[in-house]
């Protein structure tokens, strides 16, 4: 399977560990047909002022802070990613293995499956997992680091979720721009990764799809607090496919991470599904689980979300859902 494959080529590789590229002037790739641009503005906001922000198509500077090579991250929304890399002009296609993919949140979805279209998903190239900070307008204030502490470790460790990550040649570069902002940012090769991104995945998908199909607005928190148990069934849900259709197995604790993220600094957010960000918010094997399929049918068919979305069919109605914000012992 893929990820022997991925073991086996880092064997080969005899690699014990990243090298670590410093920070520096960068391309920031923003969309040119959205006028919000928040995760291509909070990158750019991060750098030292002299990052250069471009459209796609347009041309590359031959060098950046005196080097020929420099990180090109990819912030563009996932909906335009596909024409992105199907678009590019000759002269940026030498550059593939600086640029740096996004994934993760609201705003980024999971990516993997446009990535693997294009030979993308690989251990070399520069990956960013977005969820671990927040967006705001840069007029207001830089990104803000929205992990938290879940714990301690049987070593008596600080135990961390929803850590920024990055993976690949600019990984380094990466964790230095965020670090120096006080945002935590793991690094990692793309194995380690890849199973951050796609635990990030599940805590996108899971949350708010159980929120969205209340009746009254419901935040993360909320259904981290009120609605335990049906998030913790969905959860397993998800990893078992994950496991069964990606050779990808969270690490030990992601329940007490996952919960204790969406209670510690998710008060606000509010769940919601959308059209858009359908295909990045519950790409396979998200949308695969027996209990996925009744929550987003209910949300298609009796609430109304998603009118446009075609979905397996589905004759039963979630079985564990509660009406109102209520816990299982009727407190509020």
């Amino acid at each position: 399977g893929q990820a022997v494959r991925e073991y086996q080529d880092f064997l080969a590789s005899g690699k014990q560990e990243i090298k670590k590229e410093a920070d520096g002037p960068s391309v920031v790739v923003k969309s040119n047909n959205s006028p919000s641009t928040p995760i291509a503005d909070a990158i750019a906001s991060l750098g030292d002022g002299e990052d250069v922000v471009l459209t796609p198509g347009s041309p590359l500077p031959p060098t950046l802070g005196n080097r020929e090579s420099y990180p090109i991250y990819v912030a563009v929304p996932p909906m335009e990613l596909d024409d992105f890399i199907k678009n590019l002009p000759d002269d940026w296609k030498p550059r593939i293995e600086d640029f740096v993919f996004l994934s993760g949140g609201n705003i980024c979805g999971a990516i993997e499956p446009v990535l693997k279209t294009y030979g993308y998903a690989r251990d070399s190239m520069s990956q960013l997992l977005c969820g671990g900070f927040t967006t705001p307008d840069t007029s207001i204030g830089k990104p803000k680091d929205l992990s938290c502490k879940v714990g301690i470790d049987a070593q008596g460790e600080d135990k961390w979720a929803g850590e920024t990550a990055a993976c690949g040649k600019w990984a380094g570069a990466i964790q230095e721009r965020f670090e120096s902002h006080g945002i935590r940012c793991k690094t990692g090769f793309y194995r380690e990764w890849r199973r951050l991104m796609w635990e990030r995945a599940a805590f996108d998908a899971v949350f708010n799809l159980i929120g969205a199909v209340r009746k009254e607005p419901t935040t993360i928190k909320d259904v981290a607090v009120y609605y335990e148990q049906e998030a913790s069934d969905m959860f397993w849900q998800v990893t078992g496919n994950l496991r069964g259709w990606l050779a990808v197995t969270l690490t030990y604790g992601f329940e007490e991470r996952l919960f204790g993220l969406a209670e510690s600094m998710y008060a606000e957010q509010q769940c919601e599904i959308t059209e858009e960000m359908y295909p990045y918010m519950f790409c396979a094997p998200l949308n695969k689980g027996s209990m996925t399929i009744e929550y987003l049918n209910y949300a298609k068919n009796d609430i109304g979300l998603i009118p446009g979305i075609t979905l397996p069919k589905c004759d039963t109605t979630p079985s564990l859902m509660r009406q109102g914000n209520l816990r299982a012992d009727g407190a509020i």
